[in-house]
């Protein structure tokens, strides 16, 4: 259980997408306009759309909804932790004991790939419950989104501990 928990925070904090979340607000005028900022208007149309999916994730580990999180999730995706690289299906094992109770991102950043895929990198402050035992958390989070079809999924993910 105990090996398998870097493993869940990686899921945790891919897919990314909230209660108790500081979610940037676009209209709120106090908030940096990302047009004033020189980001072009379909980078920043780019980036909501993936911090939204990220968002919808991290939701789904909230609710419980561990097939919610799959969908997002590539077949062919990679996420590496301190415990190495694991599949798909190594990741959907290991949240199956797992949920988040609170999470906030901060500092979040994105770099454009193409057209239809970018980095999103934030740091996550989180609770939950992994196989019966509460855990927090604070960890850095570089995720790779891509649209493949109709649908958005998380292609790569990897965190880092805070110190």
């Amino acid at each position: 259980m105990k090996s398998a928990l870097p493993l869940i925070l990686v899921a945790a904090t891919v897919i990314s997408a909230a209660v108790c979340l500081a979610r940037p607000n676009f209209s709120d005028p106090a908030a940096p306009s990302l047009q004033s900022s020189g980001v072009k208007t379909s980078e920043a149309s780019l980036q909501q759309q993936i911090v939204a999916k990220e968002r919808q994730g991290l939701d789904a580990l909230n609710a419980g909804n561990v097939d919610l999180f799959g969908d997002l999730t590539a077949e062919d995706a990679v996420f590496v932790d301190s415990q190495g690289p694991a599949t798909k299906a190594q990741l959907l094992k290991n949240v199956a004991g797992f949920r988040l109770t609170e999470y906030s991102i901060e500092d979040v950043r994105f770099v454009p790939i193409s057209p239809n895929s970018g980095l999103i990198s934030y740091k996550i402050t989180e609770k939950g419950i992994s196989h019966g035992k509460e855990f927090a958390a604070q960890v850095y989070v570089s995720s790779v989104w891509a649209q493949r079809g109709p649908q958005w999924v998380c292609l790569f993910s990897q965190e880092t501990a805070a110190k």
